[in-house]
């Protein structure tokens, strides 16, 4: 079998782009597209192609070997190819820009094979704002919020506190926490999100899917900046039974009510302070591979990039995780707790 895993931010996404390429986008696109390559080349029988900027010199795929990309016209010629080629790829990439949905686009116009979200998915869970109203209509909770005008102020009959996020970003990337209306969030030229602060846990479940149904992996806590930027350092695992049965069930629900998904989706949560989980609100579904997938690799007694392509071509996987706690980085670090 060969598979093409295509991370846009080492794989020659900016490859013509002047200047340093963004830290914070390659030490986690690197630690993802490391921990799925090494556990492809785990399933017998696997090849793994990818593509590599050449700026990107601390990043080893072994033993992948990758192409390096050297203009826009290499990648795009380059990646056509591999998706053309492969029997599965999977793409890693930021949804601003759309940049994840013409990836996705240009994988289907070569008829290859996702096994990571199609662009039908991508397209509403990309957009925020979008994912929050086709979930609310299926009755999933979701933070009562609006869409702010780039010139406008903040509406002084909003909920406040609240939180001002892109609405396509990736990141965190010029999320702000505001108290109230006469806070000023930083100036952004383009669609942005207003929505209630919900207090609570900050958690992540990811998701398996494929045509028999979905699995929901073991949630991890989200470890989250106290700075009002809300920027993710990480996270841990498992959590407390309850809450992990909250957050399974709720990210199944979130995911259901999108269109069918295929691959890795990774739903952000905040778990509230009711046992039953009245308080609990899905905030965002990611549309592709999360930093969290090195985490749930370590605790998993199950190839999960293995489980991920088997499901995706409709077999059902049992997933077993262990009971250790870890803790985990953005730049792919595990460590076990006592």
């Amino acid at each position: 079998m060969q598979v093409f895993v295509y991370e846009w931010a080492t794989g020659g996404g900016l490859v013509e782009e002047p200047g340093p390429l963004p830290a914070s986008l390659l030490r986690e696109g690197g630690a993802m597209i490391g921990a799925l390559v090494r556990d492809l080349h785990r399933i017998v029988g696997t090849q793994v192609m990818a593509l590599r900027d050449p700026r990107v010199v601390q990043l080893t795929l072994e033993p992948c070997e990758p192409v390096e990309v050297l203009s826009r016209s290499a990648r795009d010629e380059q990646f056509d190819l591999y998706a053309n080629q492969a029997d599965a790829t999977v793409l890693i990439a930021p949804e601003f820009d759309n940049i994840l949905l013409k990836l996705a686009k240009r994988v289907e116009a070569a008829g290859g094979r996702l096994v990571s979200p199609a662009s039908a998915f991508i397209r509403i869970a990309a957009d925020k704002h979008r994912t929050c109203q086709v979930l609310e209509a299926a009755g999933v909770p979701v933070p009562v919020g609006c869409m702010l005008d780039p010139e406008a102020p903040l509406p002084a009959d909003f909920p406040y506190p609240a939180v001002v996020k892109p609405a396509d970003g990736a990141g965190s990337q010029d999320t702000y926490f505001v108290r109230s209306a006469t806070d000023t969030p930083p100036a952004y030229a383009w669609r942005r999100r207003l929505e209630r602060y919900v207090p609570g846990l900050a958690a992540s479940t990811a998701v398996l899917s494929g045509p028999a149904g979905s699995v929901a992996l073991s949630p991890c806590v989200q470890r989250i900046s106290q700075d009002g930027r809300f920027r993710y350092l990480g996270g841990e695992l498992p959590l407390a039974a309850g809450l992990a049965e909250r957050a399974r069930a709720l990210a199944l629900k979130a995911v259901g009510a999108l269109p069918r998904a295929v691959g890795y989706v990774g739903v952000d949560l905040v778990l509230g302070s009711d046992p039953a989980g009245s308080e609990d609100f899905v905030i965002e579904i990611n549309p592709r591979l999360t930093t969290s997938y090195v985490g749930l690799r370590a605790a998993a007694r199950t190839n999960l990039a293995e489980a991920m392509c088997r499901i995706a071509s409709g077999e059902t996987v049992g997933i077993r995780f262990s009971d250790q706690a870890l803790e985990f980085d953005p730049a792919g670090n595990v460590s076990y707790l006592r």
